[in-house]
């Protein structure tokens, strides 16, 4: 079977069970390493960044006292850092519901015929830095309201402007996020903000593969533990011709995928393995779980190449 149809069958089911699987019974907890999002009515589980935030904030109001609670807070951490290492970015290319939301627009990009607009290595790093911006504000904001120095409606920062909590409840037919909350000043202009970023995701993910992945926080969380992750990307340089079919697949546009070197799987790879679908040279590149190659570069692999910018 095709590595395409594969990871789309996945895709598919982890965006049923994460946004509709509460309704049924389903729900694999909070410290999900994915854009799963608790704002969806009926989610089925939901992403690490809204509980951090959340044990960060009431960590510090509670106080050393509160035992059972640090206790509950570190139980969750140690649950997201065991599902980073079993899977790496595997979350991020194959169960990801926002992910497979941007891959929706790349589909609709390419059935109407118009060409991916790419970034410059300069316009990618500075995008890059967005996703640090986002871990400062999950980490430094949550002391900072507790403290009282900033508004109580600052809460959860991130989860505030993030995209995924405008799009991601209209599969669940929860459209509140759309209008402009007018309690105050603060939530209008966070309300304001969510629709601008959601607006400026969606757009960009369309001109652009996985735009929103650019500089989504996840990517820098589950780098860290990269090393000691299970599943994971290899590549045998010794095999590979440098023909660039790779790099012209990546959706994210990884630039050392045909250079003469083993480690590719960088800080922007998010598993989409376009990359080893496209190689034709059989066993440059595996997607292994630990030892167990699951899948490998086959020269029979129908190519698909796209126009260099």
């Amino acid at each position: 079977m095709k590595i395409g149809l594969i990871r789309g069958a996945i895709q598919w089911l982890s965006f049923f069970v994460l946004t509709y699987g509460g309704r049924v019974g389903i729900h694999l907890g909070s410290a999900l390493p994915c854009f799963a999002c608790p704002f969806v009515p009926g989610c089925g589980g939901y992403c690490y960044l809204m509980g951090l935030q959340g044990y960060i904030g009431f960590g510090l109001a509670l106080g050393p006292a509160q035992g059972k609670e640090i206790l509950v807070a570190l139980g969750w951490l140690g649950v997201f850092i065991l599902l980073v290492l079993l899977l790496g970015k595997a979350w991020c290319g194959f169960i990801c519901p926002f992910g497979l939301i941007q891959d929706w627009l790349t589909f609709i990009r390419n059935k109407l015929g118009l060409r991916e607009r790419y970034l410059s290595p300069q316009g990618k790093k500075y995008l890059g830095v967005v996703k640090y911006v986002f871990l400062g504000l999950i980490v430094f904001l949550p002391p900072l309201i507790v403290a009282k120095i900033l508004p109580p409606d600052l809460y959860l920062p991130f989860c505030n402007i993030c995209p995924g909590k405008l799009i991601l409840p209209l599969f669940a037919g929860e459209t509140r996020y759309l209008a402009v909350n007018l309690d105050n000043a603060v939530t209008m202009w966070l309300s304001l903000a969510l629709i601008v970023v959601a607006a400026v995701t969606l757009v960009g993910a369309f001109f652009k593969d996985r735009f929103y992945c650019l500089f989504c926080p996840f990517l820098a969380l589950i780098h860290v533990l990269r090393p000691l992750t299970a599943l994971r990307l290899v590549k045998e340089p010794t095999s590979c011709v440098g023909c660039g079919v790779c790099r012209r697949n990546c959706q994210m546009d990884v630039a050392i995928l045909d250079q003469d070197q083993a480690q590719v799987q960088t800080i922007e790879c998010v598993d989409c393995l376009r990359c080893l679908t496209a190689c034709p040279m059989s066993g440059t590149l595996k997607y292994k779980f630990l030892s167990l190659t699951l899948f490998a570069a086959s020269r029979w692999t129908r190519l698909r190449l796209r126009p260099k910018p």
